[in-house]
């Protein structure tokens, strides 16, 4: 698992660390590896002799960093050309990229966009984390001309223009856009949110000895594919099909019909013993134990039925007064509860009685995890901001906190945080996932995987308690997710949430063996 820290946790760390090894030597590591990273971007293109490196250089240690790469690269035969945004720049970089045989051109000098545009690789150098705002018109005309001249572009530590604690871009007009950034010491929260993830094109950490100054509460945590893997266990010798997961659906509607497919189908393929359908009469029930011959139809109550261990609710369901009442039953179980789509448009009500039994399993320490997207957050009276105020983490962890609930804030970039406890940020969510019922997908293989956590004690045996564990089986199933739609869309193929579902198995056996 990687973990991400806002810029005071990073400075604060960076100042211990410098005490014991001098601020010149943090940024020699820095550099080095910084350096290392293009020179194998060069090579890749043709080779770092002869290649042309335009540097972008502010007024900070970020511009020092650059400087000082650029020395490393004119060293091995590279022409390089630092384009100076500040009369006040690193003077010990300056000095040996100039030594090194590099050049520099001064703050306003004409001849800067041609020499970017005309660069083999251009290093953004202009702000560091430390950075707010749009970048100004001088820098900003620079950044155009990088990505008009088709060179590589690699940012130093955070795209210039991008919030390192949020992501939130002032102007996209006005911003670095990278192929690859090199980042040091851990990661950042704006490389992986929205919308600033999309400016940082491959993302690579170079380790500066930052670790042991870093607390073990990360702002956020990131999973990777072992730690996925570990919440996919194989089935052994002695399991059946009640203590792998019973998850229960509800979902779908004479409106919405395919919902009950999706979320059904879905909750089949994430490896729990049983799916049960709950049947409210509708003839629904029978198209879908038609199409899966597998899943039951189940007529009772959900309280009535102890045996299913989670239930994945709302998709399509209805917001009729029998629909509320069938989701009320649902949260009336001790299991997880997925809520999502019509279930969280129930929930919106503020006095209604989906609200209360929400309420009510928050008081009692129960796991219930809503899945909004934006238009849904903001209908449950929260916003995660646009442009220079946009902080989808703050947002996920306040909404999380007021309604005791895991909140899993749908979008490129989806964010799960727990009330007062962790929060992650899914590294996936490809571009395929932005289809038309692919949500519907998610809450059934996100209460499958609720159902299995909660049959094999997963999540009661969590020190930190069920619902911050809750928090971390539904970061991975977004991951899950997100790993189905690449694998869906692979070699440029159309995806839909059926192809996203029917690419689940495929997922899962791909994460279980390390991918």
């Amino acid at each position: 698992m990687r973990s991400a820290y806002d810029v005071a946790t990073v400075r604060a760390a960076e100042e211990a660390l410098m005490a014991r090894v001098g601020d010149g030597e943090l940024m020699q590591r820095a550099a080095t590896g910084l350096a290392r990273t293009c020179a194998g971007l060069l090579a890749a293109g043709g080779g770092v002799t002869g290649s042309r490196v335009a540097l972008l250089v502010g007024s900070g240690n970020n511009g020092g960093d650059a400087l000082w790469a650029g020395s490393f690269l004119a060293r091995r035969g590279a022409a390089v050309t630092a384009v100076l945004l500040s009369d006040r720049v690193h003077p010990e970089g300056l000095g040996a990229l100039r030594a090194a045989g590099g050049r520099a051109l001064a703050p306003g000098d004409g001849a800067g966009p041609e020499v970017v545009r005309s660069a083999d690789l251009v290093l953004d150098g202009v702000v560091g984390i430390g950075g707010t705002g749009a970048l100004r018109p001088a820098a900003a005309e620079l950044a155009a001309a990088a990505l008009a001249g088709g060179a590589l572009r690699v940012a130093v530590d955070v795209p210039s223009g991008v919030s390192a604690d949020t992501g939130a871009v002032d102007d996209p007009d006005a911003v670095f856009v990278a192929d690859a950034t090199v980042t040091f010491g851990c990661l950042k929260p704006g490389l992986l949110l929205t919308p600033g993830r999309a400016y940082v094109g491959v993302l690579e950490l170079i380790d500066i000895g930052l670790r042991p100054w870093l607390p073990a509460d990360a702002t956020a945590r990131v999973l990777d594919v072992a730690d996925v893997a570990a919440l996919l266990p194989q089935p052994g010798p002695a399991d059946h099909k009640y203590t792998r997961g019973v998850v229960g659906v509800l979902a779908g509607s004479a409106r919405y019909r395919g919902a009950a497919f999706l979320a059904t189908g879905a909750a089949r393929h994430g490896d729990a013993g049983m799916v049960r359908y709950l049947d409210r009469g509708d003839g629904i029930a029978a198209a879908v134990v038609d199409a899966f011959p597998d899943v039951v139809a189940q007529t009772e109550p959900p309280t009535a039925d102890p045996r299913v261990t989670a239930w994945g609710c709302g998709p399509g369901m209805g917001e009729s007064d029998g629909d509320r009442d069938a989701l009320v039953a649902a949260l009336g179980t001790a299991g997880p509860v997925v809520v999502d789509a019509d279930g969280l448009r129930l929930l919106a009500v503020a006095d209604g009685p989906v609200r209360a039994a929400v309420d009510a399993r928050a008081a009692d320490g129960r796991v219930t995890v809503l899945t909004p997207h934006d238009g849904e957050f903001a209908r449950l009276g929260f916003s995660a901001g646009s442009g220079a105020d946009e902080d989808r983490l703050a947002a996920a962890r306040r909404a999380a906190d007021e309604l005791g609930c895991v909140v899993l804030l749908k979008g490129s970039g989806t964010v799960v945080a727990a009330p007062g406890g962790p929060a992650y940020v899914d590294p996936l969510g490809p571009p395929a996932l932005a289809t038309a019922g692919s949500g519907d997908v998610l809450t059934g293989l996100m209460a499958a995987l609720l159902s299995g956590a909660q049959a094999r004690g997963v999540l009661a045996a969590d020190p930190a308690g069920p619902v911050t564990a809750a928090a971390r089986v539904a970061a991975a199933a977004a991951y899950v997710h997100g790993w189905a739609a690449a694998q869906a869309a692979d070699g440029g193929r159309p995806v839909t949430a059926v192809d996203v579902r029917e690419a689940l198995p495929g997922a899962i056996a791909a994460i279980r063996t390390g991918g």
